[in-house]
């Protein structure tokens, strides 16, 4: 069982209807901040078990939730004659896999109407029950923000029936290095991997040694005496007041639980570990009965390069038939775990590397920059190191000394490569500027660029001027028209020799 495809409609940074489709085995998000990796993660982990940051979204509505343009359309057409319909958030996951647990979530509860299609709906939507008193509240012109008391969250399965996280087939393990969520003293995503660890045998074994840990609390003689004290305490209750160990439940024992690293709590531990500790175990989970998709948020952060090369190591050789999804701004986890599995994503648009013409091309590029493009806001696409470095120039000289990547702009030398980051770019609407020598043909230029002549976000720049002249080399005319001849007729001989005086002085 796994993941097949995610579709998202107005949750945070999704507007409208978002979708992508999964592998079954590996899959690594790329794309710049706020492109909406994290966002992709939460409403996967959220189909899957009903909670949002620890806690359960049927209890924890905000508006933050909803797209804000969606939200802001909406409260602009209040005063319209025809104001919108209140906006829904919905997440669907789609289920691909032979198993017979998912023929259950068969149906055609879902926004494609697909009687095939097996999986999950989470939805935040507009409640029809309160038509009436909405319908007052709009003539009042006074609705400022998404009126939450009229929704209503629904989980359901694609076949109409209510979703429990007893009875979704496939279990979510969501770890992020950057946050520890606490609870009781514990952190709640380790203590859940180890209870589910426990067969039931061992989970009544401990749940009896919880309850003598009970008995031996109260027999102690200083809490008896502390205890006697409560109960002749008449101003605080009519009643019997006594303090112990909470065993409110018979699960009890579970809020309580702490996990120890070498006899150390495990949230005091490095971030990192933890990172390590919890992925391990996710993929070493004993539960063969259950599919488990394993969420990591950006492994790089408070890993070393050897760390990160174990924790890469471990999601390569034994991921346990699990799905991985994983966020990243790193190349060289990129490049580790293979860029058949990378899925770019940039303003709610995705691309694949191995759906390029280009792919070949990305996958042998050196020096784990393969994401440099992917990650830059605008990008000058340049031939070699020195045009790289007079555009440098240039754009300080024209901007008060400010470099352009002061500005979210990337200058990245490419050789002859153009046309195939061009693709790239075109595929995710990057905007890019080709600085390029006309070589003496600006014909074969035109002709060259032609597909991107008319791209909004692509703009090709080359000197217009084919400039000629008689000297010759190895028997073939000089080529008068590359960055260097150029520089020299813009500035003279007499100012390069110039410049070049202190190091013929130094030789």
């Amino acid at each position: 069982m796994y993941i097949e495809k995610v579709k998202i409609k107005n949750f945070k940074c999704f507007e409208g209807w978002f979708e992508v489709d999964f592998n079954q085995g590996v899959n690594i998000i790329v794309g710049n901040n706020e492109a909406g990796k994290s966002t992709l993660l939460e409403a996967i982990h959220l189909c899957l078990t009903g909670m949002l940051n620890g806690k359960y979204l049927r209890n924890e509505l905000s508006p933050y939730l909803f797209n804000r343009k969606v939200e802001r359309a909406y409260l602009d057409s209040i005063a319209s004659k025809q104001p919108l319909d209140p906006p829904g958030i919905q997440i669907e996951l789609f289920f691909g896999g032979d198993s017979d647990t998912l023929e259950d979530l068969r149906g055609n509860g879902n926004s494609e109407k697909n009687d095939k299609a097996r999986g999950l709906l989470f939805s935040i939507e507009f409640d029809k029950k309160y038509d009436g008193a909405y319908t007052e509240l709009l003539k009042s012109k006074e609705i400022n923000s998404i009126p939450l008391e009229f929704y209503q969250v629904q989980w359901s399965e694609f076949s109409r029936q209510p979703a429990t996280a007893r009875g979704v087939p496939i279990k979510s393990a969501l770890i992020d290095s950057t946050s520890t969520r606490v609870q009781s003293g514990s952190d709640m995503y380790i203590s859940r991997i180890v209870r589910e660890f426990l067969d039931e045998k061992e989970r009544v074994a401990i749940s009896q040694a919880h309850r003598k840990l009970k008995d031996a609390f109260k027999a102690d003689g200083n809490v008896s005496a502390i205890n006697k004290r409560l109960a002749e305490a008449a101003k605080i209750s009519r009643k019997d007041v006594s303090i112990s160990v909470d065993m409110s439940s018979h699960n009890a024992w579970e809020n309580s639980l702490m996990t120890y690293i070498n006899e150390v709590p495990f949230h005091y531990i490095g971030k990192g570990e933890q990172c390590i500790v919890k992925t391990r175990l996710a993929l070493s989970s004993k539960k063969n009965s259950e599919a488990t998709v394993l969420l990591i948020e950006e492994p790089e952060n408070h890993l070393s390069h050897s760390k990160l090369n174990q924790l890469i190591g471990d999601i390569s050789t034994d991921n346990s038939d699990k799905q991985v999804i994983i966020t990243t701004h790193s190349s060289f986890v990129a490049n580790k775990l293979g860029l058949d599995h990378l899925v770019l994503l940039r303003d709610a648009k995705v691309t694949r590397i191995k759906d390029l013409k280009a792919s070949d091309f990305f996958h042998k590029l050196p020096g784990y920059d393969t994401l440099r493009l992917v990650l830059s806001q605008k990008s000058i696409l340049v031939e070699g190191d020195a045009d790289e470095l007079v555009v440098q120039r240039a754009y300080m000289d024209a901007n008060d000394g400010k470099l352009p990547i002061e500005d979210e702009i990337d200058v990245i030398s490419v050789g002859l490569s153009f046309l195939r980051f061009l693709e790239l770019a075109t595929a995710l609407k990057i905007p890019v500027v080709v600085a390029t020598d006309n070589d003496g043909d600006t014909a074969a230029l035109e002709k060259k660029y032609a597909k991107y002549k008319d791209v909004e976000h692509i703009k090709i720049c080359y000197d217009p001027l084919v400039d000629k002249g008689d000297l010759v080399l190895n028997g073939k005319p000089f080529n008068y028209n590359t960055l260097e001849p150029k520089l020299v007729k813009s500035n003279s001989v007499e100012t390069f020799n110039e410049l070049f005086e202190p190091v013929r002085e130094l030789s």
